[in-house]
């Protein structure tokens, strides 16, 4: 399937980019570093966090941080520039400066060349099975998450922009805020 996709689009002279979470782009990297002589190709890999116990709760059956960072090394070494995107951060979960950093030198060792962090949005339907997770998990967080969610799927503005002012710096420090 996607090796025709990708023809099609660089046939017809279309810019493109695949975001994914998961490794099976890995297959299609000769196909793509090809089609990025034609026409520009982006790769974007989601990686969420390190802890590999969070990470077999949230999202199970999913490639684990590392098998994710492979693939950012995978498109580096392909030629292809690699945005990250950093989500979700969990607040009071994944959210310390040291947790964020400690990922970020992570994904800027792999080659990516560039990352954006974003915090968790709760939407109907993963609000409700993610508060189910908080209660088993992390009981004590479920006010506080009742807070930060208040007005619905997006945390408060206030956390946003704190989130967003502590990225930024740490994106910087790492060379991965172009």
């Amino acid at each position: 399937l996607m090796p025709g996709i990708i023809a099609a689009l660089t046939g017809s002279g279309t810019p493109f980019s695949i975001l994914t979470k998961g490794t099976t782009a890995r297959r299609d990297l000769p196909l793509l570093a090809v089609a990025s002589r034609a026409v520009p190709v982006g790769m974007g890999v989601s990686i969420a966090l390190l802890d590999e116990d969070i990470h077999a709760a949230l999202e199970p059956g999913t490639p684990t941080p590392r098998a994710r960072l492979e693939l950012v090394r995978a498109i580096a070494q392909a030629g292809l520039p690699c945005q990250v995107l950093v989500a979700p951060i969990l607040p009071m979960i994944t959210d310390s400066d040291e947790q964020i950093d400690a990922l970020l030198a992570q994904i800027a060792a792999a080659g990516a060349t560039s990352a954006t962090v974003f915090a968790l949005h709760l939407r109907p339907g993963a609000r409700e099975w993610f508060l189910h997770y908080l209660g088993r998990h992390h009981p004590r967080l479920v006010d506080a998450y009742g807070q930060l969610y208040r007005k619905g799927s997006y945390v408060t503005r206030s956390y946003a922009a704190d989130l967003a002012r502590r990225s930024s710096a740490l994106l910087r420090k790492r060379g991965l805020d172009r």
